[in-house]
């Protein structure tokens, strides 16, 4: 008995050793991950141009995010959930206005040089107007199932990333693992995410995106000031550049 206890000592011992080796192994990776992560947000913070010179950078935004120039005056992402959120709304909606300033450009370009059919007749404020393959209203609810199927799936995606890679009728066709936003695979024909300057086309996006939205802003308050297209607006203002300003729209002034 004393023989067989002596036998499984060296059995135990070497167990135990071997669990330590592994707890060590699995903590000086963790460590090394830890460093490598803080490395990446120092040399992210390192000569970050911020959106107001001068300015103390948010501790919730360490220059990790894509386009993060530390503006958040009202403090919205401490929360980080809420943070990851507001950097996928701001994505979408980005993406969103870049479709709709070329959907009012392109069409107005189109009219002034008599171009495009009937549709480009119509300017974008009156695009409602316009006689469709179908009624209004069902088009509006189409439109809004789809888009709520969409918006659901990439809410989960959000949620659980990956989870929703697959799709839920054509079982065959499915995404690469990726982050959330960028969804690649058949969302990039030409390869783009497959190459070295992703990073630099992501910061590229977030900036024609951000300037698209506040361009549509500007469409908008164009048509109320002047109840005219940016183009035509444009037109005029290059026709007699002097008088024809904002200075000269009494609503602007106002």
């Amino acid at each position: 008995m004393l023989a067989q206890k002596s036998a499984m000592r060296p059995a135990v011992a070497s167990r135990a050793r071997s669990v330590s080796v592994k707890a060590v192994a699995d903590n000086v990776a963790s460590a090394r991950q830890w460093i490598g992560n803080w490395k990446a947000k120092q040399a992210a913070s390192a000569n970050r141009p911020s959106w107001f010179p001068g300015s103390k950078f948010p501790d919730h935004l360490d220059g990790t995010l894509v386009g993060d120039h530390g503006f958040d005056p009202l403090g919205l992402g401490k929360d980080p959930a809420k943070l990851k959120w507001y950097q996928q709304a701001e994505l979408q909606n980005g993406r969103w206005a870049m479709m709709g300033a070329a959907g009012i450009l392109v069409p107005d370009l189109f009219h002034s040089v008599g171009l495009g059919g009937p549709a480009a007749q119509v300017p974008w404020f009156e695009a409602g107007k316009y006689e469709y393959f179908a009624p209004p209203s069902a088009l509006f609810a189409s439109m809004m199932f789809l888009f709520a199927f969409v918006e659901f799936r990439r809410l989960q995606d959000i949620r659980k990333p990956g989870s929703v890679n697959q799709d839920p009728i054509f079982t065959n066709n499915k995404l690469p693992d990726g982050e959330v936003g960028y969804p690649g695979g058949i969302f990039d024909p030409l390869g783009y995410s497959k190459g070295g300057s992703l990073q630099t086309l992501k910061l590229k996006e977030i900036k024609n995106a951000r300037l698209a939205m506040l361009g549509f802003a500007g469409f908008v308050a164009q048509w109320f000031t002047t109840g005219k297209t940016p183009l035509q607006n444009l037109a005029d203002h290059l026709a007699d550049p002097w008088s024809t300003t904002v200075l000269s729209n009494d609503l602007a002034r106002l």
